[in-house]
């Protein structure tokens, strides 16, 4: 997968799934994600840019199986502070709602979406798989050039939702910017089902 493309959805997932207070989560015992799609939304010439991104099955179960391939490009050196906006929008009764950001989660702009993934995954500890088997990195800086992820298999544990988000339609937008210019766009939209 794309330096870029990596950095963008796990920070993206991180933003979304990152704990901030257990207290305002909840454990969801299944939960299915239907419908996802996405497309680039930066301008034809931005850097970083994601070519493909195939996720199956349709549903996704969670818990459960996913397979998924990517591949992606980015022609600059993506390197710390490096900034994220991420707009979070649910759909009401036909209108799209922008969802605050509450407790670090929503619609949030992070300062440095770098210092996030050394949170998830520390310096000096090995990517997780399968990014580690195909070299692909999994924290900046992340070098200019093109990358893959052949089709893998991952397993999705149960997961712990804010409370906020429940059932419904959801559209995230993540807007990756350094040295206050925009470098890629990502908008992925989805619906969540949970019990």
């Amino acid at each position: 997968m794309d330096r870029c493309v990596t950095l963008t959805v796990v920070v993206l997932v991180a933003a979304v799934l990152s704990p901030a207070d257990c207290s305002s989560f909840r454990r969801v015992n299944k939960a299915q994600i239907l419908g996802f799609d996405w497309k680039n939304c930066g301008q034809p010439d931005a850097p970083a840019v994601l070519k493909s991104l195939n996720l199956s099955p349709d549903p996704i179960a969670i818990p459960g199986d996913l397979t998924a391939s990517a591949s992606g490009s980015t022609s600059v050196e993506l390197a710390a502070p490096l900034a994220v906006n991420v707009t979070m929008e649910k759909e009401v009764a036909g209108f799209w709602v922008k969802i605050p950001c509450v407790e670090e989660l929503g619609s949030c702009h992070y300062q440095d979406g770098c210092d996030i993934l050394n949170q998830l995954i520390p310096p000096g500890q090995d990517c997780p798989e399968p990014l580690h088997t195909y070299g692909l990195p999994c924290r900046c800086p992340f070098k200019a050039g093109s990358y893959s992820l052949p089709q893998s298999d991952f397993y999705l544990p149960q997961v712990e939702l804010p409370y906020w988000l429940t059932n419904g339609n959801y559209r995230v937008q993540g807007v990756l910017g350094s040295g206050g210019k925009e470098i890629g766009c990502l908008k992925v939209a989805l619906s969540i089902h949970s019990d």
